[in-house]
């Protein structure tokens, strides 16, 4: 293997791996940086192994699990009757907890709402409510993004194995 074509690969992991981060990490755009990695890799590859049609499955898994990150926390908001300022408030909660670490990706959302929900005028317990459901859309969208991703790299492994 030419020693170009290794690097290509090698940045295609970094790709992949740095987007497999990105499912759990706000900041990052997980799912487009494992699609580039992987396109990447069939771009390096010449095509031989991932092929069109390989690439637009991925690419439309992809796209549904960007569809399905962004609506999850909306309908977890949504259900338990969240106003708009929860839904911001949760946003906001979340870019805000990137800054503590772990605890604060897992709590910032949920904090964010249940202030937004305040602000609002709701008692403490509809606005915990409030932000349970909303903590609760957004995990569920994230374990959805993370087993996309999964498949993703499933599908890739098996059209370059093949």
């Amino acid at each position: 293997m030419p020693t170009e074509q290794a690097l290509y690969f090698a940045l295609s992991a970094i790709l992949i791996l740095a987007g497999l981060a990105g499912t759990v990490v706000p900041a990052l755009p997980g799912v487009p940086l494992v699609f580039a990695g992987m396109l990447l890799a069939a771009w390096a590859d010449h095509f031989q192994h991932v092929g069109t049609f390989t690439l637009i499955v991925l690419g439309g898994l992809s796209l549904l699990a960007l569809a399905i990150d962004f609506v999850a926390g909306l309908l977890g908001a949504k259900r338990v009757g969240a106003s708009p300022h929860a839904i911001w408030g949760a946003m906001i909660g979340t870019v805000v907890g990137l800054f503590f670490g772990l605890p604060g990706i897992v709590f910032g959302p949920f904090l964010g709402a249940v202030a937004g929900e305040l602000l609002v005028g709701s008692r403490l317990d509809r606005a915990a409510h409030v932000g349970v459901g909303t903590w609760l859309g957004l995990l569920f969208g994230t374990l959805a993004k993370i087993a996309l991703c999964f498949t993703m790299l499933g599908v890739f492994a098996l059209s370059f194995m093949l």
